[in-house]
């Protein structure tokens, strides 16, 4: 069967994992039931560009019971967790994706799905997007698209009118980015800085660039753990949240001394410069919660250290700066995800309900939908809303029909 993948003696031990999982994530469970009898992606090839984990197994497997045909790859080179790829490969899904690639042999992965003819694309971070239009991919018929930084650099294919076909943003439903950016990455990038390091956070310096989504949940759970937090923004709206949540806001140049450990939250390039590596004090933390590994300007770390970097441990290396140590995470690239597993079950149960059913509307709706990037329909919102709940076993209140009226009156 196609694909590549590092060792297909782990399947065994991804089944375990993707059981465990898909025990936490009822919600893709629930929309898989509901919908299997039917076989609504009989006929459709799906190509997925997603970090493959126990998570993305549970939606794989969905969408496979519904009659899809998939091939996959990762959206990181280092984010493969092997035991699942030997897992869904073994599962017959064309699987091209190992932990530790190459950047080249990163691409090729890209290349390999595309060479799938998927009719549909899901992606998480835009690469496979990317792709698609740079070989003027004709077979694709719509897409979904799971982070900020992806759906930025669709909007910008859009504006540009070189779109090729709609995309539904998965990460602009609220039940996404409400939960998977601030509880997922949030929890998710403190675990993996501590899985990297084992550092006590309690009474240090945290400095959180960026408070949008990501940054509020990494900033509100360091600060749960006895940190200090600092948030640095380009945004005054942003900067002034940050203060009146409780946090100190400045300039970066200024925070750079002070700070014990660095986190970039904000899907830009050069946050962390040679300027501000000059005034960091001894033994600083760098970490990345960002899609792709940018925001740490790694170039110009590397031609400022005295020596080649000294490789601590797998997730850890040192630069020497100035008589000073400078500890950076995961090579810069995204830390929860290459340092620790990525988010929570719960919490990616409600992400990849959005896939689900963003990928099941485009199935029926492609033919009328227009060439841009699309929200997720508000009834999918609310489904996955309504699902969640049913999940928990919590039931809310519903309008009487005097608040309808009173809600609907001039």
């Amino acid at each position: 069967m196609p694909g590549k993948i590092a060792d297909n003696n782990l399947a065994d031990k991804g089944r375990r994992s993707y059981e465990w999982a898909a025990s936490r994530m009822g919600i893709v469970e629930k929309i898989r039931a509901i919908n299997e009898s039917s076989q609504l992606l009989a006929g459709f090839r799906l190509g997925f560009c997603l970090h493959i984990t126990k998570e993305t197994s549970v939606l794989v497997m969905a969408a496979k019971s519904l009659g899809a045909d998939i091939a996959i790859c990762s959206a990181n080179p280092l984010s493969a967790q092997d035991d699942i790829a030997a897992f869904l490969y073994n599962r017959g899904v064309n699987v091209y994706a190992w932990r530790g690639e190459t950047e080249s042999e990163y691409q090729q992965c890209i290349l390999d799905v595309l060479a799938f003819r998927p009719a549909i694309i899901t992606d998480d971070g835009g690469d496979l997007h990317s792709m698609a239009h740079q070989q003027e991919a004709k077979d694709i018929v719509g897409g979904t698209e799971e982070t900020t930084s992806g759906v930025k650099r669709l909007v910008a294919l859009e504006r540009a009118s070189r779109l090729l076909y709609p995309i539904v943003a998965v990460n602009n439903a609220r039940t996404k980015y409400l939960f998977d950016n601030r509880h997922g990455t949030g929890q998710s990038t403190l675990d993996g800085i501590l899985r990297a390091t084992g550092i006590l956070l309690a009474g240090k310096n945290i400095v959180v660039c960026g408070y949008g989504w990501v940054g509020k949940g990494v900033a509100t759970r360091a600060k749960g753990m006895g940190a200090i937090v600092t948030v640095t923004e380009v945004d005054p709206i942003k900067a002034i949240e940050a203060k009146m949540d409780g946090f100190e806001v400045m300039r970066m140049s200024d925070a750079a001394p002070v700070g014990d450990v660095f986190v970039t939250c904000t899907g830009q390039t050069c946050v962390i410069r040679k300027e501000h590596f000059l005034k960091m004090k001894d033994a600083v933390i760098l970490a990345n919660a960002g899609h792709f590994d940018v925001e740490i300007d790694i170039e110009s770390l590397y031609n400022i250290s005295r020596y080649q970097p000294v490789q601590i441990s797998p997730n850890i290396e040192r630069f020497d700066v100035n008589g000073k140590r400078l500890f950076l995470l995961s090579k810069g690239r995204v830390v929860n995800l290459v340092a620790a597993e990525g988010h929570p079950p719960e919490v990616m149960a409600l992400s990849f309900a959005n896939q689900l059913l963003s990928i099941l509307y485009i199935t029926k709706n492609h033919d009328t939908m227009e060439v841009k990037v699309h929200s997720v329909p508000e009834q999918i919102d609310q489904d996955v809303g309504s699902y969640a709940l049913d999940s928990m076993g919590i039931k809310i209140d519903q309008m009487i029909e005097e608040q309808e009226h009173y809600q609907h009156s001039s």
